[in-house]
């Protein structure tokens, strides 16, 4: 059932980077502008953040069986990220994309929801494999778009739409509901506030604020700062390049989640959790020193920051489920993201603002205190669990 889930959320999660990883393209056709590109992005993060909001207000992924949901979720967002193909004008690709984003808010926490149901002991792992493939699935456009020149943008597009659809047949045909977290509940408008109300949820939602500070704007940008490396390093295919390079950190995050989910579930979940977020902050502060380096440098950096900077993810999803009550374990874990996707429009639009103004070569920098915030809450965490 994890596989299938795993599967699931591959295929479904290739829209959230897919007109990204064209973003040049659709910018030379429809001529748009710095802020329309960077709506463009961003219009994703939002449309998420209000699909996550209502759900969790409305406990919607608790009061409706997770499967289901992920299905819709699945439908609608292929519908929306093809209509992106279709559009005629700035303001319809950012309203495709927003209803993409929000479609996605039914498909990212369900999922989680449904891997839990799976798992108990070894929740760590369960939902570190998901978050991996979560990775693989937002990596794939930018090795589409790295490796082949032939698929027009428009076709990329209904390819990951035709691959979501693949992936709601899978997990609302062939997966089961697991024994370890209730398939439906009675709506408790509460709900979606425990979170905040209890310690171990509150320290796991401020750790996860702290790592979503860094991760979007990570994956967002490292292609674009690769590309700036590259071309002032002479590079005469640097755009190429650089997609391959932000092809390399979102990818490399799956052997990240996989592998510190094994570790949590032997070493404890906020250690290992703390251990990554310092080892993606000093990747983020150190990121100037590859500026301008060969492509084998930053392919390198981009490994070992990818791997860090989402192996955390999956284990701020399993404190919370932990620490919330078993019929209230979707909405938490959708409060819990909702909550971190909402800060992430601020540092995307951010990233590119103070390249504006200090460069690309140290802009990371803007990323470290996040990191190192959420590092705090996670040893705050594993004291409280050891005492």
């Amino acid at each position: 059932m994890l596989a299938l889930v795993a599967l699931a959320e591959v295929l479904g999660m290739t829209m959230w980077f897919s007109a990204t990883a064209v973003t040049g393209a659709i910018a030379t056709e429809f001529r748009l502008d710095a802020s329309e590109i960077a709506w463009l992005t961003m219009a994703v993060q939002a449309g998420f953040v209000a699909g996550t909001l209502g759900s969790a207000l409305l406990s919607l992924p608790d009061l409706i069986n997770a499967r289901t949901l992920f299905a819709v979720g699945c439908a609608v967002g292929a519908m929306a990220n093809a209509g992106v193909a279709q559009a005629a004008s700035p303001a319809a690709l950012i309203a495709c994309r927003f209803v993409t984003g929000a479609a996605l808010a039914w498909v990212y926490p369900p999922g989680m929801k449904i891997a839990a149901g799976w798992t108990e002991r070894r929740r760590g792992t369960a939902l570190g494999i998901l978050v991996g493939a979560l990775t693989i699935g937002s990596a794939f456009p930018h090795l589409l778009s790295a490796l082949t020149s032939e698929i027009e943008w428009r076709g990329l597009l209904r390819l990951t739409s035709g691959l979501a659809l693949a992936g709601a047949v899978i997990v609302r045909g062939v997966v089961r509901d697991g024994p370890f977290v209730a398939e439906t509940a009675r709506f408790n408008p509460r709900a979606a506030f425990r979170v905040f109300t209890v310690r171990g949820t509150r320290l796991a939602t401020l750790g996860y604020l702290g790592h979503m500070w860094e991760l979007y704007a990570m994956w967002t940008w490292i292609g674009p700062f690769a590309a700036a490396s590259l071309s002032a390093a002479g590079s005469t295919n640097a755009a190429t390049q650089g997609s391959l390079v932000a092809f390399v950190a979102v990818a490399s995050g799956a052997p990240g989640c996989v592998l510190a989910g094994f570790w949590a579930d032997r070493l404890g979940k906020a250690r290992v959790a703390g251990a990554a977020m310092v080892a993606s902050a000093l990747c983020a502060a150190a990121a100037g020193l590859f500026f301008g380096a060969p492509i084998r440098w930053l392919a390198l950096l981009a490994a070992v920051w990818g791997f860090a900077v989402v192996a955390d993810s999956a284990q701020f999803s399993a404190l919370v489920s932990e620490y919330s009550r078993r019929d209230e374990v979707g909405t938490a874990i959708t409060v819990q993201t909702c909550a971190g996707f909402l800060l992430t429009m601020l540092t995307i639009r951010l990233v590119p603002s103070a390249a504006g103004w200090m460069g690309w070569p140290w802009v990371f920098l803007l990323l470290v205190p996040g990191p190192l915030a959420g590092a705090w809450a996670m040893r705050a965490l594993a004291r409280d669990a050891t005492s």
